[in-house]
């Protein structure tokens, strides 16, 4: 089968300039085991609903296998004559299975089979991501079950602000990734639908039994409208939103990475294996995985706006613009593998300078706030307990001293609510001990928080059935 799909409407040739420029095999190649499957599913529907005869089905079938193996191993040859990765695996089959491969084609369109074939891509795209993160969040977990004892400042406006367990820093980011988490479970729901059997977009006058292909092909429901299945989009956009906020999560991290591992602040240690050196300065140390990871948020966020960009004109039902819509896809999907798998790796390896973190949370006025609460809980007003403790504030500075060091006359002078346990409530374990409100970053919250977490991931690791339960 040399020709075009469509010679028989055509009196010239395809120009060569066209063929290249139309080509989408360099990069949909990539889907061939979804189209091989999706086209198996389909051959046996037809066979079932007697379209093809056993025959015709034992020499396609056959035909398809003998195709896999050559995919597999590399010996298939892909030419831009063909276009995409369906014609290249069409042609094929009529030469090896001969005059039954010109019926595969019966009842699909190669607009509700590439339809088909993303979205099986995706699923297992998506499916790989939500594993990664379940396995992201355990590794940052198990971080901070070992490092219950670290303090550091937290900051608002990147100013210090008040002391925190480091591990409640780390669970906020556990937090983060398990909205991820869900929010790609939520994408693989609208993924999960079959679209095969809308063909170009009326659907088909042959018999064929939709629900069966789904079936076989592991969809948990059957498209509704067929002018929408061949059409829509919104399962890729959504992933790639998905993927999208995930990378800003990933970039967040990688900003505090970045600036802990600086000799500014000095709070952790970046492993050799994900950090090079300066081409010039022999004592260079930088956080280039940090930094790449930062750095391609913004390719994923591109690949969110081109697909926007490409389907906010189109009308119904297919247009060929949507070829465009893979390259963004595959590359953004591939980022965010490449991204979660060396926080995967890395984040293990880091060396967290504990005393580093503690001196920085003594430093700064940390203890302000606890301050203004001793105040008011001595009776004191609010407002009034806020005000003194930002004079005390200045005071200590005006001595180039922390609040903690004056002494006990010097804080009298400012209220004589003062008593000797202001200083046991100005240090960093009462300070962290007393924010036991629900999330807050006392020790027994956050080491609660720490086995939710670790039971919940275990929990969703356990094996399932991705189209029937939330597990991965």
């Amino acid at each position: 089968m040399s020709g075009k799909l469509w010679d028989g409407r055509f009196s010239e040739k395809t120009g060569e300039i066209m063929e290249d420029f139309s080509a989408s095999i360099h990069f949909d190649q990539r889907l061939w085991p979804h189209d091989i499957k999706g086209s198996l599913a389909h051959c046996r529907m037809l066979a079932d609903a007697g379209v093809i005869s056993k025959e015709e089905f034992e020499a396609i079938s056959k035909g398809l296998k003998k195709i896999e193996k050559e995919l597999r191993s590399g010996s298939f040859k892909f030419e831009n004559r063909l276009e995409d990765i369906h014609m290249h695996i069409e042609s094929r089959l009529f030469e090896v299975a001969g005059k039954p491969a010109l019926k595969l084609h019966t009842a699909r369109s190669r607009n509700d089979q590439v339809a088909l074939d993303i979205r099986m891509w995706l699923k297992d795209e998506i499916m790989g991501a939500a594993r990664r993160l379940l396995r992201l969040q355990k590794t940052i977990a198990r971080m901070a079950r070992d490092h219950m004892d670290a303090i550091l400042p937290g900051y608002t406006h990147l100013q210090r602000a008040q002391p925190v367990l480091f591990s409640h820093h780390l669970m906020a980011y556990v937090e983060m990734f398990s909205r991820d988490f869900d929010r790609m479970m939520d994408v693989y729901k609208r993924t999960d639908v079959m679209p095969l059997g809308a063909a170009a977009l009326a659907g088909t006058t042959y018999p064929i039994d939709r629900a069966a292909v789904a079936d076989m092909l592991g969809f948990s429901k059957v498209s509704e409208n067929s002018m929408d299945s061949v059409s829509d989009r919104d399962f890729t956009m959504e992933f790639l939103s998905a993927a999208a906020i995930c990378m800003t999560h990933l970039s967040r991290m990688s900003e505090e990475i970045i600036l802990w591992s600086s000799a500014e602040f000095d709070f952790i240690g970046l492993p050799d294996a994900f950090s090079t050196g300066s081409s010039i300065m022999p004592q260079k140390k930088n956080p280039d995985a940090a930094e790449l990871v930062r750095g391609k948020t913004g390719r994923v966020f591109g690949s969110l706006t081109a697909l926007l960009t490409l389907m906010k004109s189109l009308p119904l039902a297919y247009n060929r613009d949507m070829q465009e819509d893979k390259e963004p896809l595959f590359d953004a999907a591939d980022t965010l593998k490449a991204c979660l798998n060396i926080y995967i790796r890395m984040l293990p390896h880091m060396e967290i300078k504990k005393d580093h973190m503690r001196a920085a949370a003594q430093k700064g006025f940390l203890n302000a706030t606890d301050l203004a609460d001793y105040l008011a809980q001595k009776g004191m007003p609010f407002r009034k307990a806020h005000d003194c403790a930002g004079r005390m504030v200045a005071k200590a500075i005006s001595q180039k001293k922390e609040l903690h060091e004056m002494n006990l006359e010097e804080m009298r002078a400012f209220s004589p609510l003062i008593s000797p346990d202001i200083f046991e409530a100005l240090s960093l374990k009462t300070m962290i001990k007393r924010r036991s409100s629900y999330g807050g970053t006392a020790p027994e919250n956050v080491s609660a928080a720490v086995d939710r977490a670790l039971a919940r991931i275990e929990g969703l690791l356990e094996p399932h059935d991705p189209g029937h339960g939330n597990g991965v």
